[in-house]
């Protein structure tokens, strides 16, 4: 099973990815987490502690290793490099296991605004093909809104998108926008988690703004998330409510992707 989770920023979808990540693992699933936000919390939200966490570096700035593996250096001006590095081994190489869950950090491949395709990037791409593509574990990539590790046709291969909503209107513009970009990438299936949800009036602001859109569940606003994301822990250990909460999301992912 491969699955996307993305959505604006701010919305949860890394808390849903180490809840998820941690849900598979406990029923014996061989789990890969793949942090490909620049933005990277992925590690805590599956409860690493910080002095592990610090083990797994961003492969984006393992400039000898990109290096070795395209036959360029990152930020070096112009040159060849190969577009179809060795990456079989990085998981094991660079990953850190948790609970069950091994952790990848893609880290920045790039310059805001540099508009380069370069050796990094190239990388990074390659890898996510090969996760997608070749191994059998449960992958859930953590990812930023522009998914711009993903191309045509490792896209075409992830299970499902799942896309992270939060009730305000740049939310649910941002879902629109995902939804378009990933099935224009040949997806298969888009699905929704409403989260921060306090009233009764906000599942219905986002079923009538996301109408069309598959829903997986809702996630309340809870106080032990928040505190837990504050103190630099793991819903999964710190939060039961969300723990009962994404475990009726994953039944539905489940049963939808059996269909």
């Amino acid at each position: 099973m491969k699955i996307a989770i993305t959505g604006k920023g701010g919305v949860g979808k890394t808390t849903l990815s180490g809840l998820l990540a941690r849900l598979y693992a406990a029923e014996g699933r061989t789990v890969l987490a793949v942090d490909a936000d620049p933005d990277a919390n992925l590690a805590s939200a599956l409860g690493i502690p910080p002095e592990k966490a610090a083990q797994a570096l961003p492969l984006a700035e393992q400039s000898d290793m990109i290096e070795e593996r395209t036959g360029s250096r990152p930020g070096a001006p112009g040159g060849m490099f190969s577009i179809n590095p060795k990456v079989d081994d990085i998981p094991d190489t660079y990953g850190i296991r948790h609970e069950g869950v091994r952790l990848l950090i893609m880290g920045k491949s790039k310059e805001a605004a540099a508009g380069c395709y370069c050796p990094e990037h190239v990388l990074l791409r390659r890898l996510v093909s090969h996760l997608i593509l070749r191994h059998d574990e449960v992958v859930i990539l953590d990812m930023e809104a522009g998914i711009e590790h993903l191309t045509r046709g490792t896209a075409g291969s992830v299970d499902a998108f799942i896309v992270v909503v939060e009730p305000g209107q740049r939310s649910m513009q941002t879902a629109r926008q995902i939804e378009r970009l990933a099935l224009g990438l040949g997806v298969k299936s888009v699905f929704v988690v409403g989260n921060k949800i306090q009233r009764e009036t906000d599942e219905a602001f986002i079923k009538d703004h996301l109408s069309g859109m598959k829903f997986l569940g809702f996630m309340r606003y809870a106080a032990d998330t928040v505190q837990a994301d504050l103190d630099g822990r793991s819903a999964y250990d710190a939060s039961p409510g969300a723990v009962e909460e994404a475990k009726v999301i994953k039944a539905a992912l489940d049963a939808l992707l059996k269909k």
